[in-house]
């Protein structure tokens, strides 16, 4: 978990919006800007603008590229293997942001290789950490790299070099939740928990680095409910995707899967698409959660489960 320079509760959140959007106010972004941004809109925005930093954080480095593409892996924004989903601390994402060339105020797009739905999952986390961590103007590219090259948007093959910025992080928990405070939410019962994995994980009957089952009093909102084939859904198609599921009236949503890697697409289209007030990620997700005792839904009988097992022993050999 980061060290946290301000340290927040549940009941300061919104307070801690209040100064975010503040200082959000302080920058402007780019015309056209949106959180979610078409290859053709990216490209205008670009055309317009030489201060907007474009990171690719899936895919090849050496592949053709957007240019002034700066590639940053996916793994250094991530957590240990037995804990993908946990946040390293706010000094080493500090100097990652700087190696970068990212200011506070400067617009970022992050871009993953586009390969499939699940591949979003990469930039929504990075776009959550970065947001997190005091990055004002982000967006995504919809459909990522695919997507560009697909609508034969110009590309390229050499090396972008930045100057490093002086970038001072300043880590707000405004989007995140902790363990602790699920623990605190499945308790008291005020929240609204989503399992963002396909349905088997929800169920009980699929499992990969976390034991089978969901977090006690979850709800299943799968991620793939927010693609139209290998794009996002527009905000307006969010909102009212948001409200067949009930999610407008949540008091706060959490927003998790098995590393935080799934959950933070829900987070992404529910947060930033479709305007849900207090939607939180719980980036440890399942695989710290289920690392004690803690009570899930769904966990199959001894019989059940000894099967269940020997099928995935049988498959993993496979």
């Amino acid at each position: 978990m980061p060290r946290r320079r301000t340290m927040k509760s549940i009941g300061t959140f919104l307070a801690a919006g209040a100064v975010t959007l503040t200082s959000a106010a302080a920058y402007a972004a780019p015309q056209g800007w949106e959180p979610l941004l078409e290859p053709a809109e990216l490209l205008q925005i670009l055309e317009q603008n030489d201060d907007v930093r474009v990171i690719q954080i899936s895919g090849e480095a050496a592949h053709p590229h957007i240019a002034g593409t700066v590639y940053s892996k996916y793994a250094d924004w991530r957590g240990p293997a037995e804990n993908p989903g946990a946040l390293r601390d706010v000094d080493t994402f500090e100097k990652l942001v700087r190696s970068l060339g990212i200011n506070a105020d400067t617009p970022v797009v992050v871009v993953n290789e586009g390969k499939d739905q699940t591949d979003m999952g990469t930039a929504a986390r990075v776009y959550w950490t970065l947001k997190s961590l005091g990055v004002e103007d982000l967006a995504l590219l919809n459909g990522g790299l695919k997507a560009w090259v697909d609508a034969k948007l110009p590309t390229t093959t050499e090396t972008t070099t930045v100057q490093p910025s002086d970038f001072d992080a300043q880590w707000s928990d405004q989007w995140r939740v902790s363990t602790t405070e699920v623990e605190q939410l499945v308790e008291s019962g005020d929240a609204r928990l989503i399992d963002a994995r396909p349905n088997g994980f929800f169920e009980g009957n699929v499992w990969t680095i976390a034991r089978p089952g969901t977090i006690r009093g979850a709800g299943n909102l799968t991620y793939d409910v927010w693609f139209d084939g290998d794009r996002m859904v527009g905000p307006g198609k969010a909102r009212e995707i948001a409200n067949s599921y009930g999610q407008e009236d949540a008091p706060v949503t959490v927003s998790f899967c098995n590393t935080g890697h799934w959950a933070a697409i829900n987070w992404f289209a529910l947060s930033e698409l479709a305007g849900v007030e207090d939607t939180k990620l719980y980036a440890e997700s399942m695989a710290e959660w289920t690392q004690t005792a803690r009570p899930v839904d769904n966990k199959p009988g001894t019989v059940k489960y000894y099967w269940l097992s020997t099928k995935k022993w049988a498959s993993d050999l496979l």
